[in-house]
């Protein structure tokens, strides 16, 4: 039935694709990129340089929207797989609801909090350069490149060191179902809302917290609203750069080559950039409010947290079945691999 809701989103749809001229004949040297990021975040460095390798080796420009000009990440996700955008940069937190193994990353204290060893996993795991591109394929996307952004930093309307101390608070989650699980694990309320409505909500103690990579607390000002940084150690951000897969697999070889080689500079680009990037954005936050406060948990802090844990995989293995068995014990023998 054609309801006044699916009416709402061709409208919607049809604004934006008017917005980026779009048209069914529009020529296919100009492609278009979206991700979730402000300018020069982790994201935006990342198609930047996706942006500068495809117009410096070929005819083809990219033109490239940052968080909110076509919406939020569900939007361009949308954008994506109707075709109106070629390229998308979307982290599993928002996947994870269409592609349920892609949740595997919230899994606490799964990954290595050490940026070499996380760097090392990403450049060798055959889970991720093999396995995920087949997932990402049944959903009509071709994956590019997986990458890390930064550690998972927990902020909260006061100190906390464990998960007693988050008893009744409410944390705000990206909608993935994994993820509410691991912070109820943790001994919080989570509460999804979009990336839109988290500063607000912080503001008004709507909600006592969130986490996000320490870059991201800097430039989005979460700090100035939630001042108190724990850090728990338990995960690290990760996104995925890719393509409509229909797109892609029309492309001749040569164009097909130039997106992977693309993709490849454009990783190494960002790699280089998150090197440090933690540090330096502390620096900032500590710089600009003297109500910060930094809690590093000690061993024995971190223990209740990790204790936790086991019930979050569990869950995992529940919600994805035997797929996401097989994918966990690739991921963890990747892991053991590469360190």
């Amino acid at each position: 039935m054609f309801t006044r809701n699916n009416f709402k989103k061709l409208a919607t749809v049809s604004c934006i694709a008017a917005s980026i001229g779009f048209s069914s004949f529009a020529s296919a040297d100009t492609w278009r990129y979206a991700h979730e990021e402000y300018e020069n975040d982790v994201q935006d460095v990342y198609a930047q340089q996706f942006k500068k390798y495809i117009e410096d080796h070929s005819d083809h420009t990219l033109q490239v929207y940052r968080f909110g000009e076509l919406g939020e990440s569900d939007d361009i996700m949308e954008q994506t797989q109707n075709g109106i955008l070629q390229f998308v940069n979307q982290s599993p937190g928002f996947t994870g609801s269409l592609i349920p193994e892609a949740q595997i990353f919230f899994i606490p204290y799964l990954m290595p909090t050490d940026i070499q060893d996380v760097i090392k996993f990403f450049d060798s795991s055959k889970a991720i350069n093999e396995d995920f591109p087949k997932l990402y394929a049944k959903q009509g996307l071709e994956l590019l490149k997986m990458y890390p952004e930064g550690e998972m930093v927990l902020t909260t309307d006061e100190p906390v060191t464990s998960p007693d101390e988050l008893k009744g608070k409410k944390i705000r989650v990206m909608t993935n179902p994994l993820l509410s699980s691991t912070y109820e694990a943790f001994g919080a309320t989570p509460t999804p809302l979009p990336w839109g409505e988290v500063y607000g909500a912080l503001q008004t103690n709507m909600i006592q917290g969130q986490e996000n990579p320490i870059f991201w607390i800097e430039s989005g000002g979460l700090y100035e609203v939630s001042p108190n940084l724990i850090f728990t150690h338990h995960g690290w951000f990760t996104t995925a750069s890719m393509a409509n897969k229909k797109f892609y697999d029309g492309l001749p070889d040569k164009d097909k080559t130039l997106i992977q080689k693309a993709s490849d500079y454009a990783y190494d680009a960002t790699i280089k950039h998150i090197t440090g990037l933690a540090e330096e954005s502390l620096k900032k936050i500590q710089s600009k409010s003297d109500k910060v406060t930094v809690t590093r948990l000690t061993d024995e802090q971190l223990a209740k947290f990790k204790a936790r844990a086991p019930q979050v995989e569990k869950t995992f293995i529940e919600m994805t079945g035997d797929s996401g068995k097989a994918l966990l014990d690739q991921f963890k023998a990747d892991l053991k691999a590469s360190q």
